[in-house]
């Protein structure tokens, strides 16, 4: 209900989704309403209004087709498929952790991810096409030795990457649509992440290989990361349409944009490495009072010192050390192992020639000792 300044994106697409042309202007914006994921997802599910009537269903509706129309593209383009589940916790008035789980993945959600890449699509494009500094999201083809170690997890899968053939995104999701069950899925997901390049700012442009997409620059959320600053202060200085003036824009004389997007890519992984730590260490201390609980598992990992096991309540990983693993089980390599697909069973698996369960395997492990300082969690079978 306040009037806010912005910087506007006027987007057109086609019937198959392609986006054909685009408009940067500044202007003044007020929001009708403040819409969750939640509630516009059941807007489209049962039909929903918010209580002052401020935006009517039929416009929410009006996003939902125009997402349809834009899924079109995405399946020409074939982007990599990860959709990697996300913790979420809950934290009372208090500080005090009381839940752990993985949050829902809604359409609402894809819904504005995919709006989001088109404008940063179009800002790329149109900083591009006027030869303007700035700083793109780019993201390299993986690594020769990455993909090797790849190819070796790949095989105690019962899967392949051929190796000789132009390496596209679709190659990798080639592989997700083989795995057979939704273990495999989450393994071959976190496989593939593994194996790729580190997404990072330059203002060389070399494309986003992860969304088969040759234009890409952060846009959307300036309030929350520099980068997309930049940019929109970049397409300010470049005079976009309907830009007056050159308030807001870049400072006059050289921008040394090489070192701040290092800056800016080192910042970005030590904030990411910065919430792992923070949900393991929540997770623990919600876990601190069930020491002797036993769980659902799957085997998420194995290592020479034992193996990683998910919880199924929690989403989460705990660790067997190799000591409280039967004598003679020990693992045949450094690297997680599966079975191959003919010989594959859901079944919690002991097995009498004395090695450790292979990946996707399931167990009920017992909870015998939390740390919430540094987040360990030992666990041991049940």
């Amino acid at each position: 209900g306040e009037d806010r300044p912005c910087l506007t994106a006027h987007l057109w697409i086609d019937g198959n989704g392609h986006l054909k042309r685009h408009r940067f202007e500044r202007a003044m914006m007020r929001s009708r309403a403040r819409l969750t994921y939640n509630q516009v997802q059941e807007a489209h599910d049962r039909g929903y209004s918010d209580p002052d009537g401020a935006v009517p269903n039929k416009a929410i509706e009006a996003l939902y087709a125009a997402y349809a129309v834009r899924l079109k593209e995405r399946r020409d383009r074939e982007p990599l498929d990860l959709d990697l589940p996300e913790h979420r916790v809950d934290i009372d008035e208090n500080g005090a952790v009381i839940g752990v789980g993985m949050r829902q993945r809604l359409d609402s959600h894809r819904l504005i991810e995919e709006f989001m890449i088109l404008a940063n699509i179009a800002a790329a494009e149109t900083l591009e096409g006027k030869n303007w500094a700035a700083l793109y999201r780019i993201h390299d083809e993986p690594d020769p030795k990455s993909l090797d170690e790849f190819r070796d997890s790949l095989k105690t899968m019962g899967l392949q990457l051929p190796k000789g053939q132009a390496l596209k995104p679709r190659s990798f999701n080639q592989l997700l649509r083989l795995a057979d069950t939704e273990t495999d899925v989450l393994a071959v997901q976190e496989a593939v992440l593994r194996s790729q390049s580190m997404a990072t700012y330059d203002p060389v442009n070399i494309g986003h290989f992860g969304l088969a997409l040759r234009h890409y620059a952060h846009f959307t959320s300036p309030i929350r990361r520099y980068a997309d600053l930049i940019v929109h202060r970049a397409l300010i200085s470049a005079a976009v349409d309907g830009a007056q003036g050159k308030e807001g824009g870049l400072d006059d004389g050289p921008q040394d944009f090489k070192s701040i997007g290092d800056h800016l890519s080192m910042t970005e992984r030590r904030a990411d490495a910065a919430e792992r730590e923070t949900v393991r260490r929540y997770t623990a201390s919600y876990l601190a009072t069930r020491q002797g609980e036993v769980f659902d598992g799957t085997v998420a990992a194995i290592t020479r010192n034992g193996m990683f096991v998910r919880l199924a309540e929690l989403g989460t990983d705990g660790f067997i050390p190799m000591r409280y693993l039967p004598t003679g089980w020990r693992p045949s390599a450094g690297r997680p192992s599966r079975p191959s697909r003919s010989s594959r069973s859901s079944s919690r698996s002991r097995r009498p020639d004395g090695d450790a369960p292979q990946v996707g395997a399931k167990l009920r492990v017992k909870l015998t000792e939390v740390n919430p300082i540094t987040g360990s969690i030992i666990l041991k079978l049940d």
